[in-house]
């Protein structure tokens, strides 16, 4: 199982960037997909998540309103369009797959509950 996370870069603060984590070897239908994140000296939190039809999302607070998680089950493909950006959304994002077997439960949020992690991507936010 491979997760490939890419699309980050440097922007400037109000930019935007769109990343994207390409899947393989994964039942990628049978998987919430999330994005976490890990900033400079900091532990990795949680930044947004989607079930398995992409019908249900869930973000942290920060980036509600800015950010925006997507699926292609057909490409096993994730997305994080992130709009708006701040200096404070500088961090590595690292996506991640979480087993799930039925459609009907919220995305966890927990980086525990994930069973397959991407190698991350960098953002970096200039003020």
């Amino acid at each position: 199982v491979q997760l490939q996370a890419s699309g980050g870069g440097l922007v400037q603060a109000g930019g935007y960037l769109r990343l994207s984590c390409v899947t393989s070897g994964l039942a990628f239908g049978n998987y919430a997909m999330g994005w976490f994140r890990q900033a400079p000296g900091k532990e990795r939190e949680f930044v947004a998540a989607n079930n398995l039809n992409g019908v249900r999302s869930i973000y942290t607070d920060s980036v509600k309103g800015r950010f925006t998680i997507s699926r292609d089950n057909a490409q096993k493909t994730m997305y994080l369009q992130m709009n708006s950006l701040k200096p404070e959304d500088t961090a590595v994002y690292y996506c991640a797959a979480s087993w799930a077997y039925y459609d009907g439960i919220p995305p966890p949020s927990i980086s525990s509950a994930y069973n397959y992690w991407g190698q991350g991507t960098e953002v970096t936010v200039s003020s």
